[in-house]
């Protein structure tokens, strides 16, 4: 069928099934903030838009008088930048798709915009087509590709001008906006296109709806895209492919529709900071709990690196990314390609979560009971009924539960002085 640009008929096709199925991606947020590596992603806004007092001292004890934000592009440089390496540490983390920062609010585009003249990676900065080299690495990798980009531009005279008119012209969109989405869709032909920027103005401005229908009827990657739904002022949880709703986002029931959960290693910031502190990170169980929760209510989760200025992403990020992929070796088959259950968690306790996959039931709990006896009221038990733990050989020893449910006897652990991992899973066949 051929889409028209609304939303009754946008919202109608089906979400390619690859986007369900892959569960686990990675975000990258770098651009022009990672060379402050300060605050945040929103540095330029902080600084000059708001005028915070804060990021006006960092400026001055750090950068010579009079640097404005566009000194800073010169300084973003990606000279480690190895994106096969990249490639494969994401592959490492259990990823099935990747989704870079093509553009952020700042205007500074990750590749040879011909719209962007002179504020772009090959340019200035870099001089390198940082979204084409990290496109090809990960399709030699099987990872899907995903685009971030923003709509808006904070400081582009264009924006500010139809931002003043009302949005009653659109001379930004037409002349910058829509051609990049274009451009990026027929250049490097993404698998997800991730929008932003999109919270204030209508539709009627953006022109999204148009976008998506040529992008639905006509473009290179037509049947296989799937695009998020911050489209307009009013798009979020309503309009769109998958939803977001707002970040970090966590339903406390299962959604109808498909959605996504994006969450970032550096609890402060998205870009990378040059000052964070351990504390401030997310630990290897905060992660496995973020992602159990969210695959179990239907969600997408998307974890978020930013990378220094050099094009690095710091040990301590790689670190908590192979701890998710360690725990994805054990754990993924109650993970990937897996189906919410009739019940998402037990007995609305946070710590045993599941998933299923046609007739098999996971159970994934994430603290070890005491006496080594794993109590579901959730599933019934049947004559048929066998448990598996998943990464242990063997089957366990289970009984019907007094009230209902069953109880399962656990391996023997090893007492250890060490906590042990978080999360386990305990594989279901023949309950109901």
């Amino acid at each position: 069928p051929r889409y028209r640009p609304d939303w009754d008929s946008l919202d109608a096709r089906p979400l390619p099934a690859w986007f369900d199925q892959a569960k686990v991606g990675v975000f990258v947020h770098w651009g022009v903030f990672s060379v402050p590596a300060w605050g945040s992603e929103w540095f330029w806004w902080h600084w000059q838009g708001e005028h915070r007092p804060d990021y006006q001292r960092f400026v001055q004890r750090r950068y010579p008088p009079a640097t404005t934000y566009a000194d800073f592009a010169s300084r973003f440089t990606a000279l480690d930048f190895q994106p096969r390496q990249w490639a494969q540490l994401f592959q490492r983390a259990g990823a099935r798709y990747v989704v870079l920062t093509t553009k952020h609010h700042e205007g500074f585009t990750n590749w040879g915009s011909p719209v962007s003249w002179n504020w772009n990676s090959l340019d200035t900065g870099p001089h390198r087509d940082l979204v084409g080299e990290l496109g090809e690495a990960l399709r030699e990798r099987n990872i899907r590709y995903g685009l971030y980009h923003s709509l808006l531009e904070w400081f582009n005279p264009l924006y500010l001008a139809d931002k003043e008119s009302g949005f009653k012209t659109q001379n930004f969109v037409v002349k910058k906006t829509m051609p990049e989405l274009y451009d990026l869709v027929l250049k490097y032909k993404p698998d997800l296109i991730w929008s932003d920027g999109d919270w204030e103005a209508p539709e009627s401005y953006w022109n999204s709806t148009s976008f998506l229908a040529w992008l639905y009827n006509d473009s290179p990657v037509k049947d296989a895209v799937v695009v998020n739904d911050r489209w307009c002022n009013n798009c979020s949880c309503r309009h769109g492919g998958y939803y977001n709703c707002a970040d970090k986002y966590k339903p406390g029931t299962l959604p109808t529709h498909k959605w996504e959960m994006c969450s970032s290693i550096d609890k402060l910031s998205w870009g990378y900071r040059s000052n964070m502190n351990i504390s401030e990170l997310m630990d290897e169980a905060s992660i496995i709990e973020e992602l159990v929760q969210t695959v179990s209510f239907g969600g997408n989760y998307l974890l978020n690196v930013g990378p220094t200025k050099e094009g690095v992403i710091v040990p301590i990020f790689q670190e908590r990314l192979l701890a998710l992929g360690r725990w994805l070796d054990t754990n993924g088959e109650a993970i990937y390609e897996s189906k919410p259950w009739r019940v998402q968690m037990e007995n609305s306790t946070d710590t045993v979560w599941y998933t299923s996959k046609g007739p098999v039931v996971y159970a994934i709990f994430l603290i070890w009971p005491q006496d080594s006896v794993l109590e579901l009221s959730s599933p019934t038990p049947s004559p048929a009924t066998q448990v598996t733990m998943l990464g242990f050989a063997g089957t366990l020893k289970w009984q019907e539960s007094p009230g209902k449910g069953l109880l399962i006897t656990l391996p023997y652990m090893l007492p250890s002085p060490l906590p042990p991992q978080s999360g386990w899973t305990v594989r279901l066949e023949g309950v109901k």
